[in-house]
């Protein structure tokens, strides 16, 4: 075998930018249409959120229907958020995001003009697939032109745009679907958006494209995108009403055919050369316990936005802007923990202590908004969202910096869309079977109601979210049942998140490097190809530091 140069040659990306050294201002630039885009995208997901209840009344949805319209959009961002993320390091990043943001607007309209339940899920699918690669992308981006010490900062930034999409989001929406315009326009009002940030992106991101050899992994995105669907349709209706049980023919037959699915997924991921999860980074330490965590916040993030919106609704009887208003404290809890946790990292340097404050706070918010009910005071349940809001705007992107601080520059897209993906796949999970619990649950309380004033409730019907077809003292139960069944949801969410914050606590802080990329004794197309040649690299750089070897062998060590 021919030995491969160990002369020191940088990665071409790691140059131009260290050399170069882009200010802060020019990196402002570069990202000023990248985190327009990516404020499109988050606005595009909470706008509709106050305008759910609303729209199931008009296309005479269910509880189901109200948690698929979320599920659909996630499932599908979930499925396609890895592809996206290793097509960012095979082809020109800026020109994805771009198609991206066209796929988005197509979602936008169908979705403005659907008039039945089926058309809106088709429609939010695509949706879906636009904000798999925004958020994949956006990521990316941010890891190819900055380095992980200042990487904090830029994080914060992205955070607050979060926060702000996420706030203004219920807010703008509920004032549409309160005026003339009607539900409609929370779709329609996406679209000149999205074509100012297209614009943007055109004039202020400059990125130089690598070309490499491309090697698109398509038979490992279809049993990705196969398996996390099945699994997603699975817990998404067992045991509904009219569906299937959790232990039945049809469970038996979903559940083994995703092991199937997911295990030819992990064979086919060890045998092509540019794998769509990339499993040697995703199964080492910190990648590994970073996902496991993403997967916890993925649920607490999405389950709990979206059902705090229908418990102010459908529960208190809010407005779609009112419900915008009371959302506020858990947004601003988002904004001020990401820009203040983004800022200190950046300043010292250590991120795992504000992952473990940030899971800690997360629990003890989630877990006091468990003990809600449809009579509980609405400055405690603000309080309550706020403290978990906090906890959410510290951990969210500190888990991304953590793996990207792990990983090189040519490896970062896949690596950011491997922590996005389970993240997203989690918070679709979490909504369908808490939309699945809190169907049940509801439908309970509802019947036991009925029941004390001598109603014998419908099956099905149980769990009606129509309640304008409802008599007053009908709606009087239905409201309080949904209240008081929200409760549940946030306590499950919580008990979730203990899993985050004991992998985060096992997490090892390996110190931010300031240079773009990995620094590497050798050229980035010499990697070892085989677990022999790894094995004896790792021993030979092992041997260098004991004897007082390079510090490039003993950086290889540690």
């Amino acid at each position: 075998m021919k030995r491969r140069s160990t002369t020191t040659a940088p990665n071409p990306a790691a140059v131009a930018t260290s050399d170069t050294g882009m200010t802060h201002r020019q990196v402002l630039q570069a990202l000023t249409g990248l985190l327009a885009a990516f404020f499109t995208a988050i606005l595009s997901s909470t706008i509709v959120a106050n305008a759910l209840p609303t729209i199931m009344d008009q296309l005479h949805g269910t509880q189901t229907d109200f948690a698929w319209v979320i599920t659909a959009s996630l499932l599908a961002n979930a499925a396609t958020t890895p592809i996206w993320g290793k097509l960012s390091d095979l082809f020109d990043k800026k020109l994805l995001v771009q198609l991206s943001i066209i796929i988005f607007v197509a979602g936008s309209v169908m979705a403005g003009f659907a008039t039945t339940i089926p058309f809106l899920l088709t429609a939010r699918v695509v949706q879906g697939i636009a904000m798999g690669g925004l958020t994949a992308l956006a990521q990316a981006i941010i890891g190819t032109i900055i380095s992980p010490r200042e990487r904090g900062r830029y994080s914060g930034y992205m955070g607050a745009v979060m926060a702000v999409g996420t706030a203004g989001g219920p807010l703008l929406g509920g004032y549409i679907v309160d005026s003339p315009l009607g539900w409609r326009w929370t779709f329609f009002v996406c679209v000149p958006l999205a074509v100012v940030s297209l614009i943007l992106l055109q004039v202020t991101l400059h990125i130089e494209h690598i070309p490499r050899p491309v090697k698109v992994d398509w038979a490992g995105s279809l049993l990705l995108a196969s398996g996390v669907s099945l699994i997603l349709i699975w817990v998404s209706f067992a045991g509904q009403a009219g569906y299937y049980d959790w232990i039945s023919l049809q469970s038996a037959l979903m559940v083994g055919g995703t092991i199937v699915l997911l295990s030819a997924l992990i064979l086919v991921e060890t045998k092509v050369s540019a794998p769509i999860i990339p499993l040697k980074i995703i199964l080492t330490r910190t990648p590994a316990l970073a996902i496991i965590a993403s997967v916890s916040v993925g649920v607490a993030m999405f389950a709990s936005s979206t059902y705090l919106g229908q418990y102010y609704q459908v529960s208190r009887g809010a407005t779609p802007t009112q419900a915008g208003l009371l959302t506020l404290p858990m947004i601003a809890g988002n904004l001020i923990g990401a820009v203040f946790s983004g800022l200190m990292v950046t300043r010292f340097g250590k991120w795992k202590r504000f992952l473990v404050g940030g899971a800690v706070l997360l629990i003890i918010g989630l877990g006091l908004s468990g003990t809600i009910s449809h009579e509980t005071n609405l400055i405690l349940v603000g309080s309550y969202t706020f403290i978990f809001g906090l906890g959410l705007g510290m951990m969210m992107q500190n888990l991304v910096l953590a793996v990207q601080n792990t990983v090189a520059v040519k490896d970062i897209g896949s690596a950011s869309g491997a922590v996005a993906f389970f993240r997203t796949v989690g918070g679709a999970a979490g909504v369908a079977v808490l939309g699945a619990v809190m169907g049940t649950r509801v439908s309970s309380l509802i019947s036991e109601g009925l029941a004390k004033i001598g109603v014998n409730p419908s099956g099905k019907s149980a769990a009606t979210m129509d309640l304008t077809s409802l008599p007053e003292p009908v709606k009087i139960i239905v409201r309080a049942a949904y209240g008081d069944g929200a409760a549940l949801i946030f306590m499950i969410s919580a008990v979730i998140c203990v899993v985050a914050l004991i992998a985060v606590l096992l997490m090892k802080e390996i110190p931010l490097r300031r240079t773009i990329d990995i620094v590497s004794t050798k050229p980035n197309d010499a990697a070892p190809e085989t677990a022999a040649e790894i094995a004896g690299e790792c021993v030979e750089a092992f041997a260098e530091a004991v004897v007082g070897g390079s510090e490039p062998a003993r950086q290889q060590v540690r």
